[in-house]
């Protein structure tokens, strides 16, 4: 009986799948979960074991090394069985080899892909040089290249090592070449104006913007895009070829804020308490702490309304933040309240006064 059970499991094992006996496939299953076994091992004890050595070391570069190389030496266990389990299966060598190669190619460049995301620290440090109030916008900018250059070198070795001549492939784009030259035409008018904004320091990350009908913060200043935080909190993605092509109105680098505004007297104000109003209220404006005293203060009695005597006032308060402004922008009102009040004046409002020289007879005599 035992024989029978053997032989049968011996027919089964030994029939053919895509080619390749089903003990073959049972023995490479096997392979790559050890493999995968190793990995966890490998994560588990000996990374963490190296964390712990390289922690207690004066230098931080040991840790940024092992930052680089942690993930591409876990995804190198899957890359090792599936070698083998390819090598054992017999699966079209030719092919196999080709993805093994094209898998270690990607494993190199996502290594330095990673040690362009642990030495960013360093890329800010050099973009320091263009000025410490723009690092933060050219060091985003220098990553992003770098990373896009690293993919681009990867996709082309790929291609490479899959026997496509590049360099022939793109001289016989032709008509094709042409094509995709004039898509890309706004790309690169998007990357140029990127590179535009940055050197003329026109705007930075976290500035209050506003570029023809778009105005906001500006969350992120990338290679094609600019992306800028609404006061609604949507978020629009305006290209850079947009920005570098109309004016920007840049609010966070104003000082200061303008305050306009016209009040009214009723007309009954006497032209004595009219003046008085006029220097209580400049007065006031010139000893405010919140006031810019650089800045023109203005206060005149302008014009006769419909319905009121109309004191123009214009000064500038002495901040940029909006929350502060309308802040300042209360407590001159109160106090122009209380000026009006206590010269026994007020406010007017919208009225007509009608005059009536002489009534008709059959009205007198009702």
């Amino acid at each position: 009986m035992d024989g029978q059970l053997i032989n049968r499991l011996n027919e089964i094992l030994n029939q053919v799948f895509l080619g390749t006996p089903l003990y073959k496939w049972a023995v490479a299953l096997l392979i790559f979960i050890l493999f995968l076994f190793f990995r966890k091992l490998f994560s588990r004890i000996i990374v963490n074991s190296i964390k712990t050595l390289v922690s207690r070391t004066k230098t931080t570069i040991d840790d940024k090394l092992l930052s680089m190389i942690e993930s591409p030496l876990r995804f190198l266990f899957i890359v090792i069985g599936l070698w083998i389990v390819l090598d054992i299966l017999n699966l079209q060598a030719d092919i196999a080899q080709h993805i093994i190669r094209s898998m270690f190619i990607i494993l190199v460049f996502w290594i330095f892909y990673n040690g362009v995301n642990v030495f960013s620290e360093d890329v800010f440090k050099f973009a320091d040089k263009f000025g410490k109030e723009l690092a933060r916008e050219v060091g985003t900018f220098l990553i992003k290249s770098i990373k896009v250059f690293i993919v681009i070198i990867a996709v082309l070795a790929v291609l490479q090592e899959w026997g496509i001549n590049v360099t022939a492939l793109i001289a016989s784009l032709g008509i094709g070449g042409l094509a995709i030259a004039l898509a890309a035409k706004d790309t690169a008018a998007n990357l140029f104006g990127g590179l535009t904004i940055l050197a003329d320091k026109s705007l930075k990350i976290g500035e209050w913007v506003k570029v023809g009908s778009v105005e906001g913060i500006v969350e992120d200043l990338g290679m094609r895009t600019t992306r800028i935080r609404t006061f609604e909190k949507s978020l629009i993605t305006v290209p850079n070829q947009y920005i570098a092509n109309n004016p920007i109105e840049n609010f966070s680098r104003r000082n200061v804020r303008r305050i306009k505004m016209t009040i009214g007297v009723v007309y009954e104000t006497p032209s004595d308490v009219v003046r008085k109003i006029v220097s209580d209220i400049k007065n006031m404006l010139e000893n405010h702490p919140d006031v810019a005293k650089d800045q023109s203060i203005v206060v005149y009695f302008d014009e006769f309304g419909d319905s009121s005597l109309n004191i123009f006032i214009l000064f500038f308060a002495n901040t940029s933040n909006w929350l502060e402004y309308v802040q300042i922008k209360q407590d001159i009102n109160l106090r122009i309240m209380e000026i009006v009040e206590k010269n026994g004046s007020s406010f007017a409002f919208p009225s007509q006064s009608i005059y009536v020289e002489k009534l008709p007879e059959d009205i007198l005599n009702s």
